[in-house]
């Protein structure tokens, strides 16, 4: 076992012990673990024992949010999802014992390949066709997970659609007052207003994942247009497929978008641009996009919303990085194209 990653959270003997008492066919080599990300989001580990690997996710130490950071309920829609929807991981055990850490977690099948983020991954070659297989399978792989049929599937307890998207609206709304800072922000209240007084009436039910975006996927390392993974699904329910498609739009940054505080590679030559991107999407979808500024105003909202939650947590010393204390710029600028989008100024 890595020594570096003992914790006096998480009593990794015990951890072993229960991961071998509970998953068949663990072969006996000591296990290794190594940690894939850190910070503020749920924390993520590769368990190791011989040829056999798993991913542990769990909440981060310290104080959660109430509702924030939901393991048992993103285990549950795994158990759901996976079997009608292969790219989602299989999910093996959840636990809640606090002889075995502080909080609860659960441990899913290890898909291999490479998650995109900043860079073009060492694997694909540099080259525009490389942006374009890629900029397609996120699209078709969206509407590949819209078409899971939730009737069919025995998905309707996940979420609840009636509603649903003026829940969102209003809870974004909510989380982001919460969490004012008292920096003025342009046009921010007009926005709000406009956000509820404009939402679109869609009847179509889907699985929504609710953080649909690039680095929330992993993709076959010896092709940038095949997609073999579909990650955090803590966020996901059952409601309006454009809130999906918004919010996958919002993530996607162009050269001459302002700085959004978001890191992305989707800038890059041969990726499509946001109107290829929805032409694309309702060309496979065949789906009626007509209020497609609405809900890329609201993705822009939801990631200022974000955004205004850690800086309003550094700003009252609950966070210490000083990366932290520059996100209001972003904030600013998320806003500001949200209220382009509004103005039907960037599609």
């Amino acid at each position: 076992m890595q020594k570096d990653l003992a914790d006096l959270k998480i009593n990794w003997d015990k951890m072993e012990d229960y991961i071998r008492s509970n998953i068949d066919g663990i072969p006996d080599n000591e296990m290794e673990i190594s940690q894939f990300t850190e910070g503020y989001s749920n924390l993520t580990y590769m368990i190791k024992m011989g040829e056999w690997e798993a991913v542990l996710r769990r909440p981060p130490f310290g104080y959660t949010p109430p509702k924030a950071h939901d393991m048992e309920r993103e285990y549950r829609i795994l158990e759901k999802i996976h079997p009608v929807f292969p790219l989602a991981p299989k999910p093996y055990i959840y636990c809640e014992d606090p002889a075995i850490t502080d909080k609860h977690f659960y441990v899913m099948e290890k898909r291999n390949g490479v998650v995109i983020d900043e860079d073009i991954p060492s694997e694909f070659a540099k080259t525009a066709k490389t942006g374009e297989q890629i900029s397609e399978a996120v699209i078709k792989t969206l509407i590949e997970l819209q078409r899971v049929d939730v009737e069919k599937n025995n998905l309707s307890d996940i979420g609840k659609p009636e509603g649903y998207l003026t829940r969102q609206v209003h809870g974004w709304i909510k989380r982001y007052e919460q969490s004012n800072t008292g920096d003025e922000v342009k046009n921010i209240e007009e926005l709000q207003k406009w956000l509820i007084n404009h939402i679109p009436t869609n009847d179509e039910i889907t699985v929504v994942h609710n953080d649909f975006k690039l680095n929330n996927m992993m993709f076959d390392r010896n092709d940038p247009g095949k997609v073999v993974g579909i990650f955090d699904w803590e966020l996901a329910t059952i409601g309006d497929p454009l809130t999906d498609l918004g919010s996958t739009l919002s993530y996607w940054v162009e050269n001459n978008d302002p700085d959004l505080g978001l890191k992305s590679v989707v800038d890059y030559e041969g990726f499509y641009s946001r109107r290829e991107f929805l032409e694309k999407y309702t060309q496979l979808s065949g789906r009626d996009v007509s209020d497609i500024n609405y809900y890329l105003a609201f993705g822009y909202y939801k990631l200022a919303g974000i955004l205004q939650q850690l800086y309003h947590r550094w700003k009252i010393g609950e966070m210490k990085d000083e990366r932290f204390s520059t996100l209001n710029s972003g904030i600013l600028n998320l806003i500001e194209m949200a209220n382009d989008a509004r103005n039907n100024r960037l599609l």
